[in-house]
């Protein structure tokens, strides 16, 4: 008897298993369940700070069953004034190592708005080489809709793990000199890669304000507004016919080089994940975006 139990927890461990090796970049709640004892969750909830929202804390109250945080303000370059800059690839390293994840693991990472900041932990395993990762569609409102388990209090915890960072993959990052070339290309009518801005509209235009105080609103020469909201819907990202309906109505061609911008990196990476999912390949973020580039005294900047 005792050998059959464990013949059939073995089974269904590699069926778990099989099951997260199929993923793609987005799963439903229902994939998630059928494979959570083989994957590493992660809560990679961020708010805006005038939110006054924690999201540490917010962990603690309510989470996926054996998730870990994921703390993007947290888990960034120190060295930098800018907020939540890429880490070193050691230092990114030593946290998720930290967090019970091995090179090896296929990675769920969700957030509290549905799909929102998750994408940009999605992006920053990607940046490291580790392309074993998926967002939980519709985060953890999706996930208690479909009575997935949850828990409370301080997490169990882990054992660590040495991770090793397989490659730094730089042809999805961009910075600043490389962005200001191509706005300085795009204003003298050479061809450049498509900039997508997935900040608010009225920010883009500079009609409203930028919410860091002292920092122009407006937008680069040449850039295209995509607003992060326009490929999300009830915290579900569209589905494929309809992200590629909504990226041709701009007139982006997913064939080109495109890079994605926002306000801080965070929902440029859902435009990432969007474009990503349609076929885009010479794909990036810019890390700094906006707050970096309107705080610099030779950036170009356009208001309508």
């Amino acid at each position: 008897m005792f050998r059959q139990a464990s013949a059939a927890i073995k089974n269904r461990v590699v069926m778990s298993q099989q099951q997260a090796r199929s993923f793609g970049s987005l799963v439903s709640p229902k994939e998630l369940t059928s494979a959570l004892a083989s994957v590493k969750v992660l809560d990679g909830s961020w708010h805006m700070p005038n939110t006054n929202r924690d999201p540490y804390q917010e962990f603690l109250t309510k989470r996926i069953a054996g998730s870990q945080f994921f703390g993007i303000d947290t888990i960034k370059d120190t060295s930098s004034d800018l907020p939540h800059m890429l880490p070193s690839p050691d230092n990114f390293a030593d946290a998720v190592g930290k967090l019970g994840i091995s090179q090896n693991d296929h990675v769920v990472v969700y957030d509290t708005a549905g799909v929102f900041s998750a994408c940009r932990v999605y992006w920053t395993f990607k940046a490291f080489g580790h392309d074993s990762i998926s967002v939980l569609n519709g985060g953890l409102p999706a996930w208690e809709k479909a009575d997935g388990p949850v828990e409370t209090g301080p997490p169990e915890p882990v054992k660590p793990q040495v991770y090793k960072v397989s490659r730094v993959n730089k042809d999805i990052v961009r910075n600043y000199e490389t962005v200001l070339a191509n706005a300085r290309d795009i204003q003298q009518g050479k061809q450049g890669a498509q900039v997508l801005d997935a900040r608010p509209y009225a920010r883009f235009t500079g009609e409203a304000p930028e919410p860091r105080i002292g920092l122009s609103s407006g937008h680069m020469p040449g850039s295209i507004s995509v607003a992060f909201n326009e490929v999300v819907e009830s915290g579900e990202m569209l589905d494929d016919d309809k992200l590629r309906k909504v990226f041709e109505s701009k007139g982006v061609d997913v064939d080109k080089e495109i890079i994605t911008s926002c306000g801080s990196g965070i929902t440029a990476s859902i435009l990432y994940l969007a474009l990503e999912r349609i076929g885009a390949r010479k794909l990036a973020v810019y890390d700094g975006s906006w707050t970096e580039y309107a705080a610099k005294d030779d950036a170009l900047i356009i208001k309508d």
